[in-house]
């Protein structure tokens, strides 16, 4: 994993290893390991590199790296079938002179242009500038694991790099974007769902995951094209459970080994939830007759009600590991907070945002460089509470008599304590839901929006009023099959919001994170399942926690509660220093014609609830 930096631009004279530097420099927490700075003879192309050394450590696996006296390449993330790729190469007479996967993916990329992107098991953002075609390639993984921005002028200029800070370093001027404040302080919208392209900063864009992108001298004319997509249009009804839950194993099983792929120290994160202790219990597995200990790291709030450490202990006990803590607290908070938010330059969601970036620290106090981690689980298996309802609109519509069977299974759960605060209620609210066409259910949810964003009384007027229109808010997605659902979360907002947490966290540590459960090919086949193996008997993941029993303690297994590094947040935000920063941003969004300063005074109601949105929204000013 690194950092990556490049300019393409008309204009030779606009072209300098000094302003290439100002963008590697900026980002020197992604790559500590070295440096890399290319200009093109023709001085209208400039590729630079920050490296974090994790497979070939050696000087030939340097970037940019240069490829038959033709190609030149940057690249950031993990091919992790680079072994068999490279294999298959050299049946096809390729020649290798480093143990690299970056070599490979030049030799790959060589072999089969763009069609090479169909062939990685990765992560990765890259850029790839062919002398021959007088073009540049770049392109993104799947799920947009690995960052990548840029700023364009048609016919004058492309910049780009893993980080919008490397923009502004080149000189790419800093403006807020008001659409996206705007989405953000009404609807609490981190991503426009309907241009995930679009950034909090006007100008900047971000190239959406599954995409890949062309240009070439001297028009210097962009075109952009998605390469991948999931299919949830037909899914298996004559697969067995058993076939089902042998073919999942073997996947998730083959994802984690590749991912242990390494000639650096690996370990994992272990919030105490199903999905990364199911991945500290595989690598478990995978170890066992070798002599590995495993390192966890993990977040304790002692005293809190939320805090797992007991299910952190069960699967400590229950493996080989040698176990890490840190335990966050509100000075923490404090400390890093300026620092955090310029890593992760947007807006981010909650503290426990904060509590990765402590993860993450301590991996490095330990000397481990890559962590797996179990992001991505609930996205693809149901894990959140929310796709009930997706779920029992599907059933109703197919058979009452199933719908009937699997509510009286979620009820029996329910009886025994809520698995969550978002629950499924059967009633009024939920059949018309459920029985109502798409449209009518589509067009109550977008006049219930616009209401709401009407009474946000709490903004500036002016502010308002040029924001408020068709184009301000998210057109509200109506889900068919608990599937539509699944792929909304996967290849929509959702898990971006994510991923960009998780990159930022680890890079500011220069950690690597590697997510198992995010293979495309494990993806692809969860995708062809009904949705009765996602959610059956009133439980989420249920072919996860069916397959995998065998290795998680039972009472991980059958966790009905899902929390996943929740800080006591609430009880942070009553530290005075805190308040004392919350007041002088809000003074902030007054005088910038954001907050109406009614509000500041009034306190309480809608507004009382918004002091995380306004230590956000005042960091971008």
């Amino acid at each position: 994993m690194c950092g990556i930096a490049g300019i393409v631009d008309t204009n030779p004279g606009s072209i300098s290893l000094d302003r290439l530097k100002k963008m590697t420099d900026i980002i020197d927490h992604r790559g500590p390991d070295g440096e890399g700075l290319w200009i093109s003879p023709s001085n209208q192309v400039a590729l630079g590199h920050r490296r974090l050394s994790i497979i070939d450590l050696s000087d030939s696996g340097k970037q940019p790296m240069h490829y038959l006296s033709r190609y030149t390449v940057i690249f950031n993330g993990e091919i992790y079938n680079y072994i068999e790729i490279k294999e298959s190469l050299i049946k096809r007479g390729y020649k290798f002179h480093s143990s690299s996967d970056t070599e490979v993916l030049l030799a790959l990329y060589d072999a089969e242009k763009e069609n090479c992107l169909n062939l990685l098991d990765g992560m990765f953002s890259f850029a790839i500038w062919d002398q021959k075609e007088n073009a540049l390639f770049f392109a993104r993984d799947r799920f947009g694991e690995k960052p990548f921005h840029y700023a364009y002028k048609k016919g004058a200029y492309f910049v780009f790099g893993s980080e919008m800070k490397e923009l502004w370093a080149y000189g790419i001027e800093k403006v807020v974007n008001y659409g996206m404040l705007y989405r953000y302080l009404t609807n609490n919208e981190l991503l426009n769902q309907q241009n995930l392209a679009e950034t909090f900063y006007e100008g900047i864009f971000r190239l959406e995951a599954a995409h890949y992108g062309r240009l070439h001298l001297p028009d210097l004319d962009l075109k952009i094209t998605r390469y991948w997509n999931l299919d949830i249009r037909q899914p298996d009804t004559t697969i067995s459970a058993a076939s089902a839950q042998a073919r999942f194993r073997e996947l998730f099983t083959t994802s984690v080994k590749r991912r242990l792929r390494s000639d650096v120290p690996v370990g994992s994160s272990l919030s105490g939830g199903l999905d990364s202790s199911l991945v500290v219990c595989v690598i478990d597995e995978l170890n066992k007759g070798q002599e590995i200990r495993q390192n966890t790291f993990s977040a304790r709030f002692p005293g809190f009600k939320k805090d797992e450490g007991n299910f952190m202990q069960m699967v400590i006990d229950k493996t080989n590991v040698s176990p890490h803590f840190t335990f966050p607290n509100e000075n923490d908070l404090i400390k890093n907070l300026q620092q955090l938010i310029w890593h992760q330059e947007e807006p981010f969601g909650s503290a426990s945002i904060f509590v990765q970036y402590e993860v993450m620290k301590l991996a490095k106090e330990n000397n481990v460089t890559v962590l797996l981690d179990g992001q991505g689980a609930d996205e693809i298996l149901a894990g959140y509470h929310i796709y009930y309802y997706a779920y029992f609109r599907e059933l109703r519509k197919k058979s009452k008599q199933a719908y009937n069977q699997q509510l009286g299974y979620y009820q029996q759960l329910q009886e025994n304590g809520p698995m969550n605060a978002v629950q499924y209620k059967p009633g009024l609210k939920s059949w018309m839901r459920e029985v109502l066409p798409d449209g009518i259910i589509r067009k109550m949810k977008e006049q219930q929006l616009k209401q709401a964003n009407k009474k946000a009384q709490f903004l500036n007027k002016d502010f308002f009023d040029a924001n408020f229109k068709s184009n301000a808010y998210s057109q509200q997605v109506v889900f068919d099959s608990l599937n539509h659902a699944l792929y909304e979360s996967t290849m929509g907002s959702g898990l971006q919001e994510l991923l960009r947490y998780a990159d930022r966290n680890s890079m500011a540590h220069s950690r690597e994170v590697r997510l198992p459960f995010l293979s495309h090919e494990l993806v692809e086949f969860l995708f062809t399942l009904p949705a009765q193996f996602k959610i059956n008997n009133g439980w989420t993941k249920f072919i996860m926690r069916e397959t995998f029993n065998d290795l998680l303690p039972t009472e991980i297994t059958w966790r009905k509660d899902k929390i996943g590094y929740e800080p006591p947040q609430n009880n942070w935000m009553e530290n005075k220093q805190l308040q004392e920063m919350i007041r002088s941003y809000e003074e902030k969004l007054v005088q910038e014609r954001i907050l109406d300063a009614n509000c500041i005074s009034a306190k309480g109601g809608h507004f009382a609830n918004r002091n995380w949105q306004i230590l956000m929204s005042g960091s971008l000013l």
